[in-house]
């Protein structure tokens, strides 16, 4: 009986676990199938945090900080310890040659001592008295050897290399930062585009949706004019063709939301298959100001491109001061102090000592046979180089802004003039419906009419889109796309 009631009570305890784990799963995916409400200034946000290329740029930021303070170091003396222990069985003997010494003995007239030996007339001499000079054999051993020296080396004078590579450093800081500010643009308007098209997809999906409406209501009152008798199967097949061509438009329009929504989760760091909730309302260039009292070429001193590339011509010039110092006298000062210890001579330890030394260094070089000219020229003609291309690229950013403000001047034409023509063919519409209820127009012209009011719709929220496109754009020509 307790083997029963046990298994029983196991058979409960799995069946609600089971249905627990149902309830979480069913949750969970009702959580995750709620659209997430996504604003353009939110997808900035998270495609600024999510972007690779922008956690590279503050990487190279970081490096380029890093490098111009190791830079500065050389600056400042240079001070090394060295230190080692040899130990070696090596060991030897040499031999000092005996022979005989001669004597000296004192002149009281002088006070000095001088040798007492004959020359002879071959300019030889002779010993008078000597003292004998045995041979002495010496022995030697390595055993163990220690040294140890600390130094201190100080660059007086370099020709300029230390303050031309700083300054390079310090330029390619700088850069580094701009290039950031450039990639932040990029991914900006890449986020712009993306969310703009996502907006696209969906406006075009509801227009088509409210086209195939339209036809769905006329179908409804054809039918109804064909059983009465007032219209004939005919007008019924032209709309059903009509219908057949709004469903598939309803289709391809629901495709390419739901591409373009991943193409904006992609950009922004999401994963492809979340549903989001966009804000077409809130957009920046709907509400605009901006004009071209605000767009002046002066601007351009805003952009990132143009602090880039005053940086490559700055390093350019400071590459021809590194290069001519190579070539001029370098100065230097050091100071050291080193001990010894090891060495055994005939039994007694040979070195146990050290000493301290001071010193300074002159470098100058004298023939190069030409290598100085050369280097120096290579190197202005680099600096030449990146100043053409400053121009360049300074007048392409001239086109570019020029062109960007074109392009926004035409985009606010285009939305009045789309919304004016969507109002007349919404009115256009309405009277030709009129006329088609009371028998006065062919079906053939309902259908072009609501045919017009489809394509000026489509027209209208094209021309939105590409107006905020081109607000960005303008904004990122500008240099003030934050």
């Amino acid at each position: 009986m307790k083997r029963i009631y046990l298994s029983f009570a196991l058979l409960v305890g799995v069946i609600n676990f089971q249905l627990s784990f149902f309830n979480f799963q069913l949750s969970h995916a009702v959580a995750q199938d709620a659209p997430r409400q996504l604003t353009l200034e939110q997808a900035r946000e998270l495609a600024l945090q999510n972007n690779k290329d922008i956690t590279k740029s503050q990487l190279t930021i970081e490096q380029t900080k890093n490098d111009a303070k190791a830079y500065k170091t050389n600056y400042f003396p240079r001070i090394n310890a060295l230190a080692g222990d040899l130990y070696s069985t090596h060991s030897g003997e040499f031999t000092i040659s005996g022979g005989h010494l001669p004597i000296y003995t004192l002149n009281p007239a002088t006070g000095t001592y001088i040798p007492n030996v004959t020359v002879n007339p071959d300019g030889s001499y002779t010993l008078n008295q000597y003292a004998d000079f045995p041979s002495q054999s010496m022995e030697y051993k390595m055993n163990n050897v220690f040294f140890g020296s600390v130094s201190l080396t100080q660059p007086l004078y370099t020709g300029g290399k230390i303050r031309s590579a700083h300054r390079m450093a310090l330029r390619g800081a700088d850069m580094a930062v701009e290039n950031l500010r450039l990639t932040e643009s990029q991914v900006l308007l890449r986020t712009d585009e993306a969310y703009m098209q996502a907006i696209r997809a969906r406006q075009l999906a509801d227009v088509a949706r409210a086209y195939k409406q339209l036809l769905d209501e006329l179908m409804k009152n054809v039918e109804s004019a064909v059983r009465h008798g007032l219209k004939t199967r005919n007008d019924m097949m032209k709309v059903q063709v009509k219908l057949n061509e709004a469903e598939l438009s309803i289709q391809r329009a629901d495709n390419a939301t739901r591409l373009a929504t991943m193409n904006l989760c992609h950009v922004i760091g999401l994963p492809l298959t979340t549903p989001l909730q966009l804000d077409a309302e809130q957009l920046p260039a709907q509400n605009s100001e901006l004009g071209t009292q605000d767009s002046e070429l002066s601007t351009l001193a805003n952009r990132p491109e143009s602090a880039i590339l005053q940086a490559k011509t700055d390093i350019a010039a400071q590459q021809v001061r590194l290069t001519r110092s190579d070539y001029l006298p370098q100065v230097a000062l050091f100071a050291g102090y080193s001990y010894v210890n090891g060495v055994k001579l005939a039994g007694s330890k040979l070195l146990d000592g050290g000493g301290a030394a001071v010193g300074a260094t002159l470098k100058v070089p004298i023939v190069s046979f030409g290598e100085r000219i050369y280097k120096v020229r290579s190197a202005k003609a680099r600096q030449q180089i990146a100043q053409t291309d400053q121009q360049d690229l300074t007048e392409q950013m001239q086109l570019e802004l020029a062109q960007a403000q074109n392009n926004y001047t035409e985009a606010q034409t285009e939305v009045d003039i789309t919304e004016r023509n969507m109002k007349q063919a919404d009115e256009n519409m309405r009277l030709a419906r009129h006329q088609y209820d009371v028998g006065m127009e062919p079906l053939s012209q309902l259908l072009d009419a609501q045919a017009m009011w489809q394509q000026s719709s489509a027209n209208y929220v094209n021309a939105k889109c590409q107006l905020q496109v081109a607000y960005t754009k303008l904004l990122k020509a500008q240099g003030n796309l934050k």
